[in-house]
């Protein structure tokens, strides 16, 4: 049995907010890259050339890549051999999105209340899932989640005799009614089977997959290149003004569902795909 003390937790969820809603991962940086140099309208390879631009300054400055600093999403794959001490930890994850958003100087937009909207002033609480895994190691990833993306995001409870050509006109639907609304290049999670909230989880949990790294499952990885090249001759383009790089990436998970089913959700994440990870 290991012990670890929330304190600890606090300290990384502070330093992980500041860290996502100021650094891309490496992979986002080099998929920008590469979309740049491909882009073939002017205009949009002008426009990804700015979002390069923005990202260096937001590094060097010290500056959020997007106003917009979301709200905080938290994944906590905990080790059942690990024994917390020092509180509760949901309430050391909160502390730390707490302490990060007030000490980074992050804009703070979580309301109280969905119909009352007071802003509580610290952008807490998190969304926090956990996810009890083998072993005495704890795994953290924190995705803050702008809402002009997230709004654009849908959920589809599809029959089974829709099949897999139902779930690709799922996807192209959510991504052709988000257009310029979802910031593009988006970067598409899309879960397909389990239960209502379980395909939305997975579609979540997808775009915190690095965008290079496909399906290890063969027809779910052909899925996601036939995906995303459909996505880009859409035309929509970066930031909806004409490309061929409406998309950096479409990264499918997938889980089983009941005989009468087949949900597939669609989370849409604009090109600042934030997400910060570590393991302690």
């Amino acid at each position: 049995m290991r012990t670890i003390n929330v304190v600890e937790i606090t300290e990384n969820i502070k330093e992980m907010c500041i860290e996502a809603t100021h650094f891309l991962p490496e992979d986002m940086g080099n998929a920008m890259k590469a979309a740049a140099d491909s882009e073939e309208s002017p205009l949009g390879r002008q426009i990804l050339q700015q979002l390069q631009e923005n990202l260096k300054i937001a590094g060097e400055d010290m500056i959020p890549i997007c106003q917009d600093t979301g709200m905080a999403v938290i994944f906590m794959e905990v080790g059942q051999d690990i024994h917390f001490e020092g509180g509760s930890l949901s309430d050391a994850v909160n502390e730390g999105v707490r302490q990060g958003y007030t000490e980074g100087f992050l804009r703070k937009s979580v309301v109280s209340d969905p119909i009352h909207r007071k802003n509580t002033g610290d952008n807490t609480p998190a969304v926090i899932h956990y996810e009890i895994i083998s072993g005495d190691r704890l795994r953290i990833t924190v995705a803050p989640k702008g809402f002009g993306s997230e709004n654009m995001s849908r959920v589809f409870m599809l029959k089974p005799a829709d099949g897999l050509e139902g779930v690709k006109n799922a996807v192209l639907t959510a991504v052709k009614d988000a257009g310029p609304n979802a910031c593009p290049p988006m970067v598409i999670g899309v879960g397909i089977g389990g239960t209502f909230e379980k395909c939305a989880l997975m579609a979540k949990k997808a775009l915190t997959r690095p965008v290079d790294k496909g399906s290890d499952v063969a027809y779910v990885r052909e899925l996601e290149q036939e995906l995303l090249e459909k996505i880009n001759r859409s035309g929509i383009g970066p930031g909806g003004l004409g490309g061929t790089t409406t998309a950096l990436a479409v990264n499918i998970e997938t889980y089983p569902t009941h005989i009468a089913g087949l949900p597939v959700a669609v989370n849409i994440c604009c090109h600042v795909n934030r997400h910060a990870v570590r393991i302690i």
